[in-house]
């Protein structure tokens, strides 16, 4: 059943080398629908540019930068030494390290701006996590409809369809209230 689900503790594939999972440009677009952001957009996890072409695409101004060059932007970047970044920043993060990337995101920006990350639904749950949801609620939680696609190296035609739930979390640094769930 686990494996069926895709649920990664239970499947019989290993995980890709990296925690590289790449972005169906079409959750971007959906994402478009719903929010906009600053000009310049920080992409911190832009493997081989999912992200960054479709915002491109739409006006936006992206850094892309990955910790592992794989053929878009520039490689060797340790977003964690990253000291401030003045606009929003917009990723999908390796989901082992997905905390410490929202934690660190929020660290960085200024007041007023936001962060934009897809991540699994799961990702609400955790006592690890609660805290940081108390202290850094999400403003919105973007739950897809049709489910999104995360593909293991960018292959986007070995997997079709997925069996993991994606939502777009939006921070927003200084936001105090209680996060709104909408459905995209």
């Amino acid at each position: 059943m686990f494996v069926i689900m895709g649920a990664s503790n239970h499947s019989d594939f290993t995980r890709v080398q990296h925690d590289y999972y790449a972005t169906d440009p079409q959750a971007v677009e959906e994402l478009l629908k719903v929010e906009s952001f600053d000009k310049n957009i920080l992409e911190p996890c832009c493997g081989e540019g999912h992200i960054s072409k479709v915002l491109e695409e739409n006006k936006y101004n992206v850094t892309s930068r990955d910790l592992y060059y794989r053929g878009y932007g520039v490689g060797g970047m340790d977003f964690f030494t990253t000291t401030s970044w003045h606009e929003d920043i917009i990723t999908n993060p390796p989901y082992k390290y997905a905390k410490e990337f929202v934690e660190h995101s929020i660290k960085i920006i200024d007041d007023g701006k936001r962060l934009a990350m897809l991540l699994k639904i799961q990702f609400l749950e955790s006592v690890k996590r609660r805290e940081l949801f108390e202290e850094n609620p999400p403003k919105y939680v973007y739950v897809f409809s049709k489910r999104a696609n995360c593909v293991r190296n960018g292959v986007f035609t070995n997997y079709p369809s997925s069996a993991v739930c994606y939502c777009w979390y939006i921070w927003e640094k200084g936001f105090k209230g209680e996060p709104v769930i909408r459905w995209i």
